[in-house]
C-alpha cells in the first residue's frame, strides 16, 4: 500500500508500529534500503478518519517556513493510497518516545523545553492558518463553547453541583476571557509528544489547529504538578506574555475533562465510563474542599490531587484510545 501511495517508495523492510489493540488506527514502520524511515497509517473508524483528515489539512498548512520557526519535527505527509472504503496515509517517520505526564519533572529540563515549545507554536504567524481556511476562535467564541460544554454536562443531571458552580463562576469572569488568540495545536496532551531525554523530537496530532486560546495546549501541564510552574516560567518567558489569566483558563480546561469524559460515556451509553467521571468529579470536588481553593480566578489555581491526576491520564488516554 505505501508503494502504491508513494511513487519510488524503496521499502526494504515493515513493521508493527505502536498499540496494536484499543487504538484508532493500524499503523506500521517502514524501513528503506538506504536509510529512511516512513509510517503508514489506516483509520479503524469513520472517527478516526474524519481526524487523520483534518490532521492532513494541517499538515499541509504547516509550510516548511513556518516549520522552520519551530524547536522540533512535525510529520511531513508524502501519499495516500486507498484502502476499501478508507485509505493509507504515508508520513515522514519523526523518532522519539511518547511523553508521559510522569517523566515531567523539576530538574528534568523537559518542563523548561516544552514551555518553550509550546510558546514557539503560539509565536506562530496567524495568517497561515487563516489562509488554510482553519477555524478561528475570539476569546467571547472560546467562552461560549466552554460554556456550552458545561452546559450539555449538566443536562446529565450528574454533574455535582460545587463543580458547576465553580465553572460557571469562570465563565462569567469576563477579566478570565481577556487573551489575545495565538495559534494553538489544539489537542496537545503529553502523549502527541515525542521525546528523546529532555529534548522534545517531534509533535503529533495536529487535527485541531486553530487561531484560539493558547490556554488549551498548557491545560494538560498541570497533569505534572510538581513541574508546572516551571513549565509555565518558561513559556511566558519566551512569549513575553502579560496575560495573567493564562493559568485560571489552563486550569479550567482541565478540569473539564472531566466534562468531556462524562458527555463521551454518556454519548456511548457506556456505564463503566459514567461511573468512572462521576467517580473523578466526586474526587476533584473533595479536592477542592480540602484545598479551600476557591473559585477559579481569583487568584487559585488548584487542580486535581495527584491520584485525580493519575486517574485523569488514564481515562483521556482511553478516550483517545
Amino acid at each position: 500500500m505505501a508503494t502504491a501511495a508513494v511513487a519510488d517508495l524503496d521499502v526494504s523492510a515493515a513493521a508493527a508500529h505502536g498499540s496494536t489493540t484499543g487504538s484508532d488506527y493500524d499503523s506500521a514502520l517502514l524501513n528503506g534500503r538506504t536509510g529512511e524511515h516512513w509510517i503508514i497509517r489506516v483509520p479503524r473508524s469513520q472517527r478516526a478518519e474524519a481526524r487523520q483528515s483534518a490532521d492532513l489539512v494541517a499538515l499541509r498548512a504547516l509550510s516548511a517556513g513556518v516549520r522552520g520557526r519551530l524547536p522540533f519535527a512535525v510529520p511531513q505527509y508524502r501519499g495516500q493510497a486507498p484502502l476499501g472504503r478508507t485509505r493509507g496515509i504515508v508520513y515522514d517517520f519523526v523518532p522519539g518516545e511518547h511523553l508521559t505526564a510522569s517523566r515531567v519533572t523539576p530538574g528534568s529540563g523537559l518542563p523548561e523545553v516544552l514551555g518553550r515549545g509550546i510558546a514557539a507554536i503560539h509565536s506562530l504567524p496567524t495568517s497561515f492558518v487563516t489562509d488554510a481556511g482553519l477555524t478561528s476562535h475570539t476569546p467571547f467564541e472560546a467562552m461560549r463553547s466552554t460554556a456550552s460544554l458545561v452546559d450539555r454536562a449538566a443536562s446529565t443531571r450528574l454533574l455535582p453541583a460545587a463543580l458547576l458552580e465553580r465553572w460557571e463562576a469562570a465563565i462569567q469572569d469576563h477579566l478570565l476571557w481577556q487573551f489575545q488568540p495565538t495559534v494553538v495545536n489544539g489537542s496537545l496532551d503529553a502523549g502527541s509528544i515525542l521525546v528523546s531525554g529532555d529534548d522534545v523530537t517531534g509533535v503529533l496530532g495536529w487535527h485541531d489547529l486553530q487561531v484560539g486560546d493558547p490556554a488549551r495546549d498548557l491545560a494538560w501541564l498541570l497533569g505534572a504538578p510538581t513541574a508546572v510552574e516551571a513549565a509555565f516560567e518558561a513559556y511566558n518567558t519566551a512569549r513575553g506574555t502579560s496575560d495573567h489569566q493564562l493559568r485560571h483558563r489552563a486550569t479550567l480546561y482541565h478540569e473539564l475533562e472531566l466534562a468531556k469524559w462524562l458527555l463521551h460515556g454518556t454519548s456511548t451509553k457506556s456505564t463503566e465510563v459514567v461511573d468512572d467521571a462521576v467517580e473523578l468529579m466526586g474526587s476533584l470536588v473533595d479536592s477542592l474542599q480540602l484545598d479551600r481553593s476557591g473559585s477559579i480566578g481569583a487568584g487559585s489555581t488548584a487542580a486535581l490531587d495527584i491520584d485525580g491526576v493519575e486517574k485523569l491520564l488514564s481515562s483521556t488516554e482511553r478516550r483517545h484510545g
